[in-house]
């Protein structure tokens, strides 16, 4: 690729040195010390440090820059499509909140959508600690079992005892599924009190007048 890319800078050197002799273009470049240049025909230093196309009178026609080396063609590749994403992101953003203000027409309705969701998840949560409390309590009658059996002096059965490790299993389990659901509903809390921030921002300058 860079080999390509070098022999059509040439051949694009060679048609605008040939076009520059028949028109009294001459070339004139600064190289990396300041010194400025001029000559009639393209040279590799021009193209490297960029260089202005001036007529017979002396007046600058077109300016080009200068070639860039792989690696800043890379960074410039790179910095362009970082730009394109904040632009998709700003995109995003502006169709967001315009479907935001087509959907709640005022605040009472878009706090009613966010207690909605909220209750929701309220509901989610208390299943949970149903399901939580019954696990809960087949684990301790499991471990009643087996602490009668020990009293006794009977040997505790492998089959309680693994059934004891799983139930023990299903709690904890439960209990993360509880603590994450508790997390998520702390989450949507803020992030209903930020977006109500941000509804009553975008409608005071949708109301605001424009001059």
């Amino acid at each position: 690729m860079r080999k390509f890319a070098y022999a059509a800078a040439i051949a694009m050197a060679t048609v605008l040195t040939a076009h520059a002799q028949s028109t009294g273009i001459r070339y004139h470049w600064r190289d990396g010390n300041g010194l400025s240049h001029y000559s009639d025909s393209l040279t590799a230093e021009a193209m490297k440090y960029g260089y202005d196309l001036v007529n017979d009178q002396g007046y600058v026609v077109r300016h080009v820059e200068r070639q860039l080396s792989q690696e800043e063609r890379a960074a410039a590749e790179k910095l362009a499509a970082e730009k394109a994403a904040q632009r998709r992101s700003e995109e995003a953003r502006k169709r967001s909140d315009l479907q935001m203000l087509n959907a709640y027409g005022d605040e009472a309705s878009l706090k009613q959508a966010q207690q909605a969701e909220l209750d929701n998840i309220d509901q989610q949560i208390n299943t949970t600690r149903l399901n939580l409390h019954s696990q809960e309590k087949t684990l301790a009658d499991l471990l009643g079992r087996a602490a009668d059996m020990e009293r006794t002096k009977q040997k505790v059965p492998k089959f309680l005892v693994d059934r004891i490790a799983e139930q023990r299993n299903v709690v904890a389990g439960q209990r993360a599924r509880l603590g994450r659901q508790q997390d998520g509903r702390e989450a949507a809390e803020k992030e209903a009190a930020q977006q109500l921030e941000h509804y009553r921002a975008l409608k005071k300058a949708q109301e605001e007048p424009r001059y």
